[in-house]
């Protein structure tokens, strides 16, 4: 079962080195913030990025959004940005092109350490996991299965789409994108993502469209380069109010008729048994958290 205490509807890259973009991420309703020190930070930055890290960290995380540091993938980089990373303040690290699941149990190893060595609850840091080759999508279930501190995965729908020779597109990522999804609800995490690419942000209609067909999907949240995404990810991938009042009929309808003695019922015009009942209290389920994370 997928855990649910987690709500990562919408997860916004911001570059760690430019503090215009740190200084106003936490006013941007992501339910978490992507520290990046892969992608967005030029090689002679990165080293001050790391040093910048821990002050960005406590910014972008005071009005509760969970803090993410995405890292780089070359082991001696990896290390160091790990170093960086682990604080209480950081919630999670993401690990770009991971190759395997051993690759994953090297760097949990040396987090394990740093967390003893700081003080930390064990455990404390956890991984979402990006799958960007295709050697690693072929060990996609091994990989999401590696280890207790993966609790999301998903596609890195560019550096995929490279390796596969692709173009990035939602119907030559869709079979990538659903695997990832098996793979995740297998293993008992949270798959991300959307299934097109988070490159074109500047549609915001297309993006909308995209982001409630992922849900569709089972895909549960997305990450986003831009603050205007971050509205309608929180609005795709959360139960609508239409969603909640059904659900609410089916899971009401459904006790009664298990009190009456019966085991499957008809509601609007559809008839109810045990999966559908499931599927309502699980969006319930899920409602309920979302309050949750907004009230606190």
């Amino acid at each position: 079962m997928t855990r649910t205490d987690l709500l990562w509807r919408s997860l916004l890259y911001v570059p760690t080195n430019v503090p215009r973009f740190v200084e106003k991420a936490h006013l941007r309703g992501a339910d978490g913030i992507i520290l990046d020190l892969e992608d967005s930070i030029p090689p002679g930055e990165k080293s001050t990025a790391r040093d910048m890290l821990q002050d960005a960290a406590a910014q972008v995380g005071q009005n509760g959004a969970d803090v993410l540091v995405r890292i780089n993938q070359p082991l001696e980089l990896a290390v160091r940005d790990i170093e960086a990373a682990i604080n209480p303040r950081v919630r999670a690290l993401q690990l770009p092109k991971v190759e395997g699941p051993d690759h994953v149990r090297l760097l949990a190893t040396l987090v394990d350490r740093l967390e003893v060595e700081r003080g930390m609850e064990p455990g404390h840091t956890l991984f979402a996991i990006m799958i960007e080759s295709a050697t690693a999508f072929l060990k996609i279930n091994e990989i999401a299965a590696a280890h207790p501190r993966i609790v999301a995965i998903m596609i890195g729908g560019e550096d995929l789409s490279l390796d596969l020779g692709m173009e990035p597109a939602p119907d030559t990522l869709q079979y990538p994108k659903q695997q990832s999804v098996i793979a995740a609800r297998a293993a008992g995490i949270i798959p991300l993502g959307l299934m097109g690419t988070v490159a074109d942000y500047q549609d915001l209609d297309s993006v909308r469209e995209n982001a409630l067909r992922s849900a569709r999907f089972g895909l549960e949240g997305a990450s986003c380069i831009h603050p205007a995404v971050v509205p309608l990810l929180n609005e795709a991938f959360s139960p609508s109010p239409e969603a909640v009042v059904r659900a609410q009929r089916i899971v009401e309808a459904y006790e009664q008729s298990i009190a009456g003695g019966r085991g499957s019922i008809e509601v609007d015009g559809h008839m109810v048994d045990v999966p559908v009942v499931l599927r309502a209290q699980r969006l319930l389920a899920r409602e309920a958290v979302i309050k949750s994370k907004i009230s606190s």
